[in-house]
């Protein structure tokens, strides 16, 4: 089952900090986390999030692979590999970038900026969606980073 914890930091910079220790644990297998973001409330107000999974990159990736193959079976076609090749890798890195842009994956992007609004400015707050959990190792190593938690499917 997994469990939605959000957590308000008053420092724009401690929520990365906080992830870069969750990502350590996950490598100790203490954590699995199935999605996380770093919202970060500017001085302005404005919030700008920090997706831990690039769907834009690994969709132009993935698109340009595919549209190269099949780019190249065209081309053969009309006696004209390599201009099918370059054409079908072009193409397909743009759709794929395009679907990824607009995919959405793990936590809600609306939901995260709604309560993104919730801290003061110049902040931030981590989201993280996580599969499984030991509570209490991971609560003696992410203590000393002094946030409040907004929002928690967790026991108390």
């Amino acid at each position: 089952m997994t469990e939605l914890v959000v957590v308000a930091f008053d420092d724009p910079g401690e929520a990365d900090r906080a992830l870069t220790e969750l990502s350590r644990l996950q490598k100790e297998y203490l954590v699995d986390l199935e999605d996380a973001v770093v919202a970060i409330r500017d001085e302005g107000g404005k919030v700008r999030l920090k997706q831990s999974v690039d769907l834009v990159g690994a969709g132009a990736a993935s698109g340009g692979l595919w549209g190269a193959m099949w780019g190249s079976v065209v081309g053969l076609l009309f006696l004209n590999p390599l201009l099918g090749l370059a054409t079908g890798a072009a193409l397909g890195a743009g759709a794929g970038a395009l679907s990824g842009k607009l995919a959405d994956f793990g936590i809600n992007d609306d939901f995260i900026r709604s309560l993104g609004e919730t801290p003061q400015p110049n902040s931030s707050a981590l989201f993280v969606l996580l599969r499984k959990v030991q509570p209490d190792k991971v609560l003696s190593e992410v203590s000393r980073f002094k946030g409040k938690v907004i929002r928690s499917s967790l026991s108390p």
